[in-house]
């Protein structure tokens, strides 16, 4: 799965946690994408077999989703609060390195820095 794809799942994950019922619009809206774009993404990740989406139009996550979406919203959280604490680096500036670093360290590697973490 591409990054992009990625951050939709994200995304949606986080959407659906803080309003209980996401959309396309939604999703448009917390990313700052044009909505063909996200329909576009939305049909792929149907397709990939990572969302369903209802006849009213909410999205869900489907099993495959969730475990996806989880694993890489946890990689963010661990990353932001690795830079953050150990890095002394600031939250929003924290953020946004951790979004572009989830997605290209390895298993290995965010498993270390997991590790040390709960060591810390």
């Amino acid at each position: 799965m591409y990054e992009s794809g990625e951050n939709y799942l994200e995304t949606i994950l986080i959407l659906k946690e803080k309003q209980g019922t996401v959309r396309s619009i939604d999703i448009a809206r917390a990313l700052n994408f044009s909505k063909p774009s996200v329909s576009r993404a939305v049909g792929i990740l149907k397709e990939d077999g990572y969302i369903a989406v209802e006849a009213g139009g909410e999205i869900e996550l489907t099993e495959k989703g969730r475990e996806k979406a989880g694993r890489i919203y946890e990689r963010h959280q661990l990353l932001t609060e690795f830079l953050q604490k150990v890095g002394g680096v600031n939250s929003e500036v924290a953020e946004e390195d951790a979004c572009k670093m989830e997605h290209i360290i390895s298993e290995e590697t965010f498993q270390g820095i997991k590790r040390f973490m709960k060591q810390a």
